[in-house]
């Protein structure tokens, strides 16, 4: 079987599925953001929580030890957080789907040319950019109400009170530098410049299948 990718192309493949795993799976999980609310721990991501305060028996507050997303976008506690969502999930499905057309490259010939692997580079730019975006976006959001209840009313844009950063806010991060920087680069020399020979017998297949075609919906 061979492959429609260079050596280098290859370890683009692998670093594009590496990069987008990372940042995707970052993106799921609610460990961005890590601060304290009734003495228990809590964590946030954009559009997930885990830890919530609940009215219980005397309408005094209780703390539901679980993880789970809001009800509804619109109970995603600021703008920011709702554009950051976005972003970084469109950032994020399209490294996905690079990362998956590189990895077919491996075991598919004639897939990714020189210029194809270039383009899906651009696209990778793109992903990994609307990822930081979503990364600066984030700390605009700490000045909701929800989020300075858990940093110590204290928080504030760009200004973390009691709370801190968590890991999956910097692999998310991390992965969108990688995809912007790294792979970028490796896309360039990624694909394989198609042999003349191997060209000319495409266009000769092509040709021939489009002229008998034309001559079956010709004959009466």
């Amino acid at each position: 079987m061979r492959s429609s990718l260079t050596l280098l192309g290859t370890l683009w493949a692998f670093l594009s599925l590496v990069t987008a795993v990372a940042s995707s799976t970052s993106y799921f999980l609610p460990y961005w953001l890590f601060g304290s609310q009734l003495g228990k721990p809590v964590s946030f991501s954009t559009f997930r929580r885990c830890n919530y305060p609940v009215r219980g028996e005397g309408q005094s507050l209780i703390m539901v030890e679980e993880c789970g997303r809001y009800a509804s976008f619109s109970a995603i506690p600021s703008l920011a957080w709702q554009m950051c969502t976005v972003v970084t999930g469109a950032g994020c499905a399209l490294l996905l789907l690079v990362a998956l057309a590189a990895v077919l490259g491996c075991c598919m010939e004639e897939l990714i040319s020189r210029m194809m692997g270039r383009c899906m580079g651009a696209a990778q730019f793109v992903g990994g950019l609307l990822i930081s975006s979503g990364c600066v976006l984030y700390p605009l959001g700490w000045n909701s109400p929800e989020i300075m209840q858990t940093c110590g009313n204290v928080s504030n844009q760009f200004q973390l009170g009691t709370c801190r950063l968590g890991w999956a806010y910097y692999c998310a991060g991390g992965g969108a530098a990688a995809a912007m920087l790294i792979c970028t680069w490796l896309s360039c020399f990624a694909g394989r410049n198609p042999k003349p020979v191997m060209l000319v017998e495409s266009i000769m297949r092509n040709t021939n299948s489009y002229a008998m075609e034309l001559d079956h919906c010709l004959k009466p």
